[in-house]
């Protein structure tokens, strides 16, 4: 794991070393178990190391291949080792010690701009190749790595972090003010849909799944992964569904253990990160090693308000997965002393960027905190889950065996579904018809979300046509089919913007955060099967609660009762700093600056409605939420006037 930088002058004008100084200067903040350059006249590679696999310890990075004429900088862990020493007929002697960015040059030398295909894991890199004098790179299908880019006059410079791009003087921190209108426009959990772009105007990214080149005055950007035309997985019974899946995940989560610090993995009370935990704990304990788990509970005196479906504290769940599942060492942690609002300044400088997760950020970087505290490498997560491994709800499978009216097997199905959920008949029924004829739902009963951004601002960045031309609704009234949904999740890449917390989170505690359930295998696997894996017999999410019995207590495996519900304590949390938030809110509602960005009417209305009374349900409600999204936006402004 690594933060890399890099400069390379297509007018052959020799870098300099001031210029060389200034980004490696700025990658400092982060601690390194190495650091090198790499620089040859009119090229410079650089890369401050921090080592997790046993093959990164004392590894040369840049490296140059005398030989090939190659040179690399990497931020990347490769899983399908094995796969590729056979494709690539690496002797077994030197399999062992190959650092990952021995073995992606070695797949550059062979299978030149393609290699990015064969490659499955996390990773950024560059290469400069001298025969061809061209540089290339290339991020993960799903960008769980940054990597930052800035072109102008010849010059092109690259950088795992923003500012190591900003610490040149010809790079100004002008904000990109289109990345900030579709920020406040979008509805969902994503900053934008332009998947280049950054919230600088002079910095850009390459896309998840993209690769770049930069040659004779050029830059060249392609993507080499798409998941829209997968093969459909046809076999013979349930078992064998089962016990394909976990072939597939057993490679995912093992391959993601290749760490000679300890290994950890947030755990809730659910399926897929207990799934996770469970077969991480069976491989770790063949190797003498114990799982480090680490959960987010509310603090004690908090009082669960949410619906009797919703469960805030899931300890009783975690814990049950905890006992069944062995060779774990658990921590509990409730973050007494953080808030969304005490987090905002660390996250800026995080992420270099605002973002929207406030109802989780305080307990997210608490336990990256925690576990670098305990010498954790590797912290696995189940994050994508829900889209793969856990897809599958009963409601909208219903409705789609409806709209096609498979009437069969839509009310054999559907009387299993009772029998399960102990559940009335006419609730259910005219869940699945609105699902199935969303247009016989009223206008008067749709959701809509308050749009508070600046309407001459809106105007000027043209956001609304933007955003509607990438097939976004910014009313929020739109509620895709769960199916729908999943396609749009792997089809769409502005959806993949994960990648940008994990990659700069994990600098700041030297670990690196992974997901089984995001790994290429486990997604082409997952969309290749037929739904009825999904659902069946009036279960949902089936494939994983049949495939995970003996490794996951009951009590989770068939928890059809119960959904966790995490962030819902932030209004309890922030009682005692409510005179803060407000002096934060009156401050935002009278400046001048983010009036040319936000509503200020529109705002106003919304503080007026929770400044006096903060109850614990206004944890969720849009007013809190475009306020803290204003104010995040806020506050980065001014951190960068």
């Amino acid at each position: 794991m690594s933060a890399i930088a890099g400069i390379f002058h297509q007018n052959h004008e020799p870098v300099s070393r001031e210029h060389i100084h200034a980004m490696m200067g700025s990658l400092e903040q982060f601690p390194a178990d190495d650091v090198r350059v790499y620089k040859k006249d009119h090229i410079f590679l650089g890369c401050h190391a921090q080592w997790i696999t046993p093959e990164s310890i004392g590894e040369i990075l840049p490296f140059y291949d005398n030989e090939r004429k190659l040179a690399i900088t990497a931020d990347a862990i490769i899983d399908n080792r094995q796969e590729l020493f056979n494709s690539l007929g690496v002797r077994q002697s030197l399999r062992n010690g190959m650092s990952d960015s021995e073995l992606i040059l070695l797949a550059y030398e062979k299978w030149g701009e393609e290699c990015p295909e064969r490659l499955i894991g996390d990773f950024a890199f560059m290469i400069w190749d001298e025969k061809k004098q061209k540089l290339f790179g290339a991020r993960d299908f799903a960008g769980a790595r940054t990597l930052y880019y800035h072109l102008s006059n010849q010059r092109f410079a690259f950088a795992t972090t923003i500012k190591a791009l900003l610490s040149l003087f010809f790079i100004k921190n002008k904000l990109n003010e289109e990345w900030i209108a579709e920020y406040l426009v979008i509805p969902d959990m994503f900053n934008t849909v332009d998947v280049h772009s950054t919230v600088y105007r002079s910095v850009l990214q390459v896309p998840p799944s993209h690769s770049i080149i930069i040659q004779s005055g050029r830059v060249k950007l392609t993507r080499y992964s798409k998941l829209d035309s997968v093969k459909k997985l046809k076999l013979n019974s349930n078992f064998e569904y089962e016990e394909a899946l976990r072939e597939v995940f057993l490679r995912a989560v093992s391959g993601r253990l290749r760490t000679f610090k300890k290994v950890g993995s947030q755990l809730s009370g659910g399926l897929d990160s207990g799934a996770v935990v469970s077969f991480a704990s069976r491989e770790l304990k063949k190797q003498n090693k114990q799982l480090h788990t680490y959960s987010y509970i509310p603090q004690e005196d908090f009082i669960d308000w949410t619906p009797k479906s919703r469960i805030a504290n899931e300890r009783p769940f975690i814990q049950s997965t905890v006992n069944f599942v062995g060779n774990i060492q658990d921590s509990y942690l409730d973050f007494r002393n953080r808030t969304p609002l005490k987090e905002i300044n660390q996250w800026l400088d995080i992420l270099e960027m605002p973002y929207k997760f406030f109802n989780n950020s305080y307990w997210l970087r608490g336990i990256y905190e925690e576990a670098s505290n305990h010498g954790v490498g590797v912290l696995l997560n189940g994050a994508r889950g829900n889209w793969t491994i856990s897809y599958g709800t009963a409601i909208d499978y219903y409705s789609r065996l409806l709209k096609k009216m498979q009437l069969i097997k839509f009310y054999k199905e559907i009387n299993e579904y009772y029998l399960i959920k102990n559940t009335g008949r006419k609730r259910v029924v005219q869940q699945v018809s609105r699902k199935a004829f969303p247009l016989l739902v009223s206008p008067k009963n749709k959701y809509i979300f308050p749009q508070f951004i600046n309407k001459d601002f809106a105007k000027k960045t043209n956001v609304y046509q933007k955003v509607k031309d990438n097939g976004l609704d910014i009313t929020g009234s739109y509620i895709p089919t769960l199916h729908d949904a999943r396609n749009r999740q792997f089809q769409y890449l502005y959806y993949w913007g994960s990648g940008t917390s994990a990659t700069k989170m994990s600098l700041r505690y030297s670990l690196w955060n992974r997901d089984p359930t995001n790994d290429l295998r486990i997604i082409e696997f997952c969309l290749s099967l037929p739904d009825s894996q999904f659902v069946q017999h009036g279960v949902d999410r089936s494939l994983i609660r049949r495939a995970t019995e003996n490794y996951l207590p009951n009590k989770v495996r068939l928890n059809h009762k119960f959904r966790g519900a995490q962030g819902v304590d932030i209004i309890h949390r922030m009682k005692g700093e409510w005179a803060m938030f407000r002096t934060e809110v009156e401050k935002m509602l009278n400046d001048e600056i983010i009036s040319n960005f936000v509503d200020i009417g529109v705002l106003s209305r919304a503080y007026i409605r929770i400044k006096d009374n903060p109850i614990p349900e206004h944890a969720l409600d849009d007013d809190l939420k475009i306020l803290m999204r204003s104010l995040i936006v806020f506050k980065f402004i001014k951190k960068n006037n």
